[in-house]
């Protein structure tokens, strides 16, 4: 039956993966193989691409491998890149150079192209959604029914956001122990580098975290702070953190794409720019 639902199965193991230039360069794979170590998994996506790059050749009818050039090249990823994100190109341009490489190495080419082949440039915040302004922020903890257990929870999780910058992920690891209520100071644990940071407490969020201890969190032996309000009882989720900022963005009308803790995470961000704060503190 899986042949019905796998294109391609036929019970005998995983498909061969094919190399669309087995007449010039029948080796590439075995080069990939053997002299690389590359997986199976990276053969089929070095597969991928040099099939986009032979039907690119069949379409301008270009026949003989021996004479590519840069020009071709170029043509190639001039029209590769229209539909296709960066990172796809980037994928692309790694596999084209190492196959242009190895075409020169076998003398198959006369000259080393694969330095024409350059890699878009991306930037590590190129994908972050814009931030919002401060007064989209205002009206968007404004909607916030701080009157029950819900809001009050809410309440604090979003002040956290966007004073300091946290992920989704970091405001769900906090628990009670990080709270440093002596020396208003809060730790930040499970960051991405795998370390942990404080940060002077801010009394609008100590309030805020405190008004939730007190009349939002339910009695339970688990250290974090906050859970869910419905059951089963449970530590929020870093998908719940974010959630929760996207309905009071979506409630207070903000009109962002991909809203969520990132948005958050971004204006706070976007802030410390504003006051000339210097990236490398940021």
């Amino acid at each position: 039956m899986l042949h019905l639902i796998i294109p391609g199965f036929d019970g005998r193991g995983p498909r061969k993966v094919e190399n669309p230039f087995e007449g010039l360069a029948p080796h590439f794979f075995v080069y990939l193989r053997q002299e690389r170590g590359l997986r199976e998994s990276s053969i089929r996506h070095h597969s991928h691409y040099l099939h986009q790059f032979a039907s690119y050749l069949q379409s301008i009818e270009f026949q003989d491998l021996r004479q590519l050039s840069p020009p071709v090249l170029s043509g190639f990823f001039s029209e590769f890149g229209q539909h296709r994100g960066r990172g796809t190109v980037r994928g692309a341009c790694s596999v084209l150079r190492g196959f242009v490489r190895y075409l020169y190495r076998e003398n198959i080419l006369a000259k080393d192209f694969s330095s024409v082949i350059e890699h878009p440039l991306t930037y590590r915040l190129s994908n972050v959604p814009r931030s919002i302004t401060w007064d989209e922020v205002r009206r968007m903890l404004e909607s916030v029914d701080k009157r029950t257990p819900l809001g009050k929870r809410d309440h604090a999780i979003l002040l956290l956001l966007v004073s300091y910058a946290l992920r989704a992920r970091e405001v769900a690891a906090l628990t009670l122990d990080d709270m440093d209520w002596r020396n208003e100071r809060l730790r930040v644990p499970e960051r991405k580098a795998g370390h942990s940071t404080l940060y002077p407490l801010s009394p609008i969020v100590g309030e805020a975290i405190l008004d939730y201890l007190k009349r939002g969190r339910p009695q339970t032996a688990d250290r974090h702070i906050f859970f869910r309000t419905l059951a089963p009882q449970a530590p929020m989720t870093q998908s719940a953190v974010s959630g929760t900022a996207s309905r009071y963005l979506r409630k207070a009308g903000v009109a962002v794409s991909r809203a969520g803790s990132h948005t958050l995470r971004h204006t706070c961000v976007q802030r410390l720019v504003d006051a000339n704060v210097s990236f490398k503190v940021i």
